[in-house]
């Protein structure tokens, strides 16, 4: 009986059945983190970290109108669009690829170009910028199907450029291989559920420093001096890590925070 003494005890293992369940459990674990990692957009580093809109509650803000690979609806100063140069990968549009996008209600948008005029379809089908406020003709309706999209202007026409000297128009009743664009946006997209991240950093870095100007102001009047200046000093700083040292510092130029001196 001596040798029954030396063998461990230990739970029933049958035939086929891996041993070591707390491995397994470690496993879920490691599982779980890696569902709690955001994952990479390889199409939005592509262009610059401009990701492709999918709805139209996306289309607000900072964006651009892609047809192709990398080639954007670009803005001249005569009030027209042409379609600007292909971009290398990487890159995101120029300054003047850049629109303002509104949503006017729940199905239809407006888009204001960099020269501070909205977009409409003249009577000839061109597309120009040369509005002052949106009215029927300034509304863009997306058009979302099977992960494609085309923008219908307000003649019932689709945006596309003409394929002689690359003016952008709406002249097509029906959406063709021409017609299809990608509307890609800048704005920080919504935190993934697990993230850490405070609720005044969620949004775009205008709307990030609005949040903090309205948490830490010292008025009492409750209006609110946010700093109008270039907000690109922001993104680096968001990127180094210091983000909060940089909006206390553009606040304190305000004298609008209690923590300022």
């Amino acid at each position: 009986m001596a040798e029954y003494s030396n063998v461990k005890s230990g739970k029933l293992v049958l035939k086929g059945e891996k041993t070591g369940s707390h491995k397994k459990r470690k496993h879920k674990k490691q599982n779980r983190d890696k569902e709690d990692m955001p994952v990479k957009d390889e199409d939005a580093l592509k262009h610059g970290g401009w990701w492709k809109v999918k709805q139209i509650e996306e289309m607000t803000g900072s964006i651009a109108v892609e047809f192709g690979n990398q080639t954007y609806v670009k803005a001249l100063d005569n009030g027209l669009f042409t379609l600007g140069a292909p971009h290398s990968e990487g890159e995101g549009p120029s300054p003047e690829e850049v629109l303002t996008a509104f949503n006017v209600n729940d199905v239809k948008v407006a888009l204001k170009s960099g020269y501070g005029k909205y977009l409409r379809v003249d009577k000839d089908g061109a597309v120009t910028g040369r509005s002052d406020a949106v009215g029927p003709m300034e509304q863009w309706e997306p058009i979302f199907q099977d992960g494609k999209l085309a923008l219908l202007g307000c003649n019932g026409c689709f945006m596309s450029v003409a394929p002689d000297d690359d003016s952008v128009v709406a002249t097509s009743k029906k959406v063709g291989s021409d017609e299809i664009v990608k509307v890609r946006s800048h704005a920080v997209k919504e935190v993934t559920p697990g993230s850490k991240l405070p609720e005044e950093e969620k949004g775009s870095l205008a709307q990030v420093e609005v949040n903090y100007v309205r948490k830490f102001q010292k008025f009492q009047d409750k209006k609110l001096r946010v700093n109008r200046s270039d907000r690109s000093e922001l993104e680096q700083a968001r990127q180094e890590g210091n983000l909060h040292e940089a909006l206390l510092d553009r606040r304190s130029k305000m004298k609008a925070d209690r923590y300022c001196k």
